[in-house]
């Protein structure tokens, strides 16, 4: 399992490359002035770093008991994706029809384009650091399968 330091270097690195390209994105298809489009994806961004790491600590402690090991094959990684997101809305939602002097419909729409946004980045994004920074676990369970052949 992922170490905390290791939790607080994912977290951090995913937000601010999201924050990079989202920000102008945003700004872009929703037709936003630069400064409320950079408010909406940094705070959505805090809000995320924090439900980051609660939800793939729990993600991990789940995976764990039910299947014995923390490895993701692509169709559990989009369940990941979509169960963060969705706990991700319920929190954003209202703080964006709040910020922006919206509607409820209004701001889930564009929720739904920063959420569709995000889990496709979040799919790529986590397959990436998962193989720039694979757990011993994996390493060891890929070297003695390879033992067995």
């Amino acid at each position: 399992m992922r170490t905390t330091g290791d939790r607080i270097r994912h977290a951090i690195s995913f937000e601010v490359i999201g924050i990079l390209i989202a920000t102008p994105l945003a700004a872009f298809a929703f037709h936003l002035e630069g400064g409320d489009s950079a408010v909406i994806v940094v705070a959505s961004a805090t809000v995320a770093m924090i439900w980051n790491y609660i939800y793939n600590l729990g993600f991990d402690h789940a995976m764990r008991k039910l299947t014995g090991n923390t490895a993701k094959p692509a169709w559990v990684r989009v369940i990941h994706a979509i169960l963060f997101e969705m706990g991700l809305l319920a929190f954003m939602l209202p703080l964006i029809a709040w910020y922006l002097q919206i509607g409820l419909w209004e701001a889930f729409v564009m929720d739904m384009g920063l959420a569709l946004f995000y889990m496709i980045y979040a799919f790529v994004f986590n397959w990436a650091y998962d193989r720039i920074f694979p757990l011993p676990e994996w390493q060891e369970a890929k070297a003695a399968a390879a033992t067995k052949v």
